[in-house]
């Protein structure tokens, strides 16, 4: 997404989680896709990773950021907004 400031979205996500970036998910066609995984208390709260797929803009980025600082997978429940973004990868990542 050459029109989307890719380092700037990474800092907004690192100001409330841990970012890692890759270099291909193989499913470049939903790109920028995040997983999102929950944290401990989550995922003891029944959590799973969710997958975000053409978070291409800074509101969509916004969204993750915000659903992240509720409590994320099995804390918080994903906001109807995010649900249009949320996708199963074709094989497991």
């Amino acid at each position: 997404m050459p029109a989307l400031d890719h380092d700037e979205q990474i800092r907004r996500l690192a100001e409330v989680a841990d970012v890692h970036v890759t270099d291909c998910l193989d499913v470049c066609d939903q790109a920028n896709v995040f997983g999102v995984q929950p944290s401990s208390e989550g995922r003891a709260a029944g959590g799973r990773p969710v997958w975000l797929a053409l978070v291409n803009d800074q509101g969509a980025t916004a969204d993750v950021a915000e659903w992240i600082r509720a409590g994320g997978p099995g804390l918080a429940p994903m906001p109807p907004i995010l649900e249009r973004h949320r996708f199963t990868p074709p094989r497991p990542l």
